[in-house]
């Protein structure tokens, strides 16, 4: 089995601050911002981008995993669909697009799309973004089969080339979307890095034993006390490049292969030596089982 890396919330690299707080986001972050208004959003933005590079960039850097949030806006007309993290984000078209231009550039690679929250969503919206999907897409999508079978060889014979998790029922009736019990991605929630660390090494050795792919999210999660304490800072340097060195020193000891990881999510992935670190498991794999997703 490989390793893949993959970025926590993809696309939270372009947040709108001239747009509305998303629909998922509690009472109380939607008060702060009416009352303080774009000097709140200009916080929020600090502790909701949790990537800096575009799409592009991530996968030139050798991001494959892509943790997607969908979002409708509110009394939008166009009925237009949103990448979400807190705040609005960029159209879902034109991210697909930019991934899709990658693809085809690159006709050996395969990524994972993991649509994995909606709000605001009805039964037309899902069947809008469905339908997206199959335009942007068409025969690189991979039709759900079991986990084991997926192997890089396969993919490439049938020029497949995107596996799209779906966490709604909608996936049931559509052949190339794959159920979003197949990508768990257990979270850790905590501000800890030895509470993170812990965790992730429990919840590897539960992985696979329902014949699914797998998320290690090396994320740590702040608390609201610590928002307030690093206001002005944001979350990349009050947290994440603090407990860098720890998380590293957990990645760096990972194994690639059945028992092991399978995909490592990661905030700001371009902090360290991260990606080249992730990449560096799978050498240590044998001949022979080295192209198993």
């Amino acid at each position: 089995s490989l390793v893949f890396l993959g970025s926590h919330d993809s696309f939270s690299f372009y947040i709108d601050e001239a747009s509305p707080v998303g629909p998922e986001q509690p009472e109380t972050v939607q008060n702060f911002v009416s009352v303080f208004g774009t000097v709140a959003k200009k916080l929020m933005r600090k502790w909701l981008a949790t990537q800096t590079m575009n799409f592009t960039s991530q996968l030139g850097a050798g991001i494959r995993y892509f943790d997607l949030r969908i979002s409708t806006k509110p009394r939008d007309p166009d009925n237009e669909l949103y990448f979400a993290h807190g705040l609005f984000s960029a159209k879902v078209k034109e991210g697909l697009e930019e991934i899709n231009a990658f693809l085809t550039e690159h006709p050996k690679e395969v990524v994972f799309l993991d649509f994995n929250h909606f709000y605001g969503m009805q039964k037309c919206h899902h069947e809008k973004l469905v339908q997206m999907l199959k335009d942007t897409y068409g025969n690189k999508m991979c039709p759900a089969i079991f986990a084991h079978e997926v192997t890089l060889q396969y993919l490439w014979e049938k020029e497949h080339q995107v596996l799209v998790f779906y966490h709604s029922p909608v996936a049931v009736e559509v052949a190339f979307l794959w159920p979003g019990q197949m990508m768990p991605a257990p979270w850790a929630n905590t501000t800890d890095t030895e509470k993170l660390i812990q965790f992730l090494q429990t919840s590897i050795t539960e992985r696979r034993k329902k014949g699914s792919f797998f998320i290690s999210q090396v994320v740590l999660t702040p608390k609201a006390s610590t928002v307030v304490k690093g206001v002005a800072s944001g979350l990349r340097e009050t947290i994440t490049e603090r407990a860098l060195p720890a998380m590293m020193e957990w990645v760096r000891t990972q194994k690639a292969g059945e028992s092991g990881v399978n995909i490592i999510t990661a905030d700001f992935v371009e902090l360290g030596d991260f990606i080249s670190t992730v990449i560096k498991l799978n050498y240590a794999l044998d001949e022979g089982e080295d192209d198993t997703t």
